[in-house]
């Protein structure tokens, strides 16, 4: 099984410091490659704008006064049009990490992602099932509600597939990942092909792949709530976390009910993705590929781990769908095709590299 504490010293420079020291440098360090992220993205587009111009604007909404007039039109398209996608990008992508975070500390293991063991696929299905039924459209949180719901029933298959005397087998899960993946598409598909007009049908395939366009305050509002509390839930089971690591029976020995705290991992890490894909759809592989990167530099403590992963997947989405917005205009592609193209052979590298580990299982 994979270790947590294999290669994942942290830097020199940090590995010596009081947790508060490392949490405060990473999470500065993250805050600034993200105020500089969305600088760039809100920037860029067909109207460019000076990336100066953008932080002052910014700026200025916030209250510092002395910064200067700025015509109407650029305020508006900062403030009204790019900000809020950027925010989604945020929300979304804090999301993602934070549960892919999650769920490699709960099953011990690097390949552990919302993608991969079917979280995604659940919460696609769940929300494909309210769109196409018209719960939707009668309530705000019926699309997240229900894609919580789709992911929290995926990811309690996959987790009890994989348990062998009450432990969880790394090869198991990864297969029960694919099986629950292929039927929940599966399903999807059937829904969409027999249930949906085609406009409807084309409009959700899209939405499926992953992306942001379109996304504004409304759908921001719909994220704000369910993700900041998943994530400061998350960070307060950040010890636990740590006990999860030194293996069950030692975490049980100090004190940690683990079935329980498992499943209430699972379900937070559930909600996040949830919310997530019922905004976004199924953008893959952040919760994979931010978490595994950032444990590499600065460790595995949970307590800084979870923080800082919100705070990188927030700035890998908004990178990757300013990507998507420049790479072909004046078309534009899903985010979701980024983060694939990045994340699948970061997956290919993960399962060459510890391929002799599980042939030992």
């Amino acid at each position: 099984m994979f270790s947590q504490h294999a290669g994942t010293s942290p830097a020199f420079w940090l590995a010596d410091r009081p947790v508060g020291q490392r949490l405060i440098i990473v999470s500065g360090a993250l805050l600034i490659l993200l105020a500089l992220a969305v600088i760039f993205s809100v920037s860029s587009g067909s109207s460019a704008i000076p990336a100066g111009d953008v932080a002052r604007i910014l700026l200025a909404r916030l209250g510092i006064p002395g910064l200067g007039e700025f015509p109407e039109a650029q305020v508006r398209i900062v403030i009204m049009v790019r900000l809020p996608r950027a925010l989604v990008g945020i929300f979304v992508g804090a999301a993602l990490a934070i549960a892919g975070a999650t769920m490699q500390g709960i099953f011990r293991n690097p390949l552990a992602d919302p993608g991969i063991i079917g979280v995604s696929a659940g919460g696609g299905l769940g929300a494909v099932i309210a769109l196409t039924s018209g719960l939707a459209a009668g309530s705000l949180w019926a699309l997240p509600l229900a894609a919580f719901i789709g992911g929290m029933v995926a990811v309690t298959i996959v987790y009890t597939l994989s348990l062998v005397n009450g432990r969880t087998q790394i090869p198991t899960l990864l297969l029960a990942g694919v099986a629950v993946n292929s039927f929940m598409g599966a399903v999807t598909s059937a829904i969409l092909l027999l249930g949906a007009e085609f406009g409807e049908v084309q409009a959700i395939l899209t939405w499926l792949v992953g992306g942001l366009r379109g996304r504004g305050s409304e759908h921001l509002n719909v994220l704000i709530l369910p993700v900041l509390t998943g994530i400061l839930l998350l960070t307060a089971f950040s010890r636990d976390l740590n006990l999860l690591l030194l293996g069950e029976e030692t975490a049980q020995g100090l004190g940690v009910n683990v079935a329980r705290t498992r499943m209430i991992l699972l379900a937070l890490a559930s909600l996040l993705t949830g919310a997530a894909v019922s905004v976004a759809g199924g953008v893959g592989f952040v919760g994979l590929i931010v978490p595994h990167a950032l444990r590499l530099i600065i460790g595995p403590d949970h307590r800084v781990l979870l923080p800082a992963s919100a705070l990188g997947g927030a700035t890998l989405l908004v990178v990757c769908d300013t990507i998507a917005r420049l790479a072909l205009q004046p078309a534009e592609l899903q985010v979701g095709l980024i983060t694939a193209l990045l994340g699948a052979p970061f997956f290919l590298f993960l399962l060459w590299r510890n391929r002799r580990q599980f042939v030992s299982l």
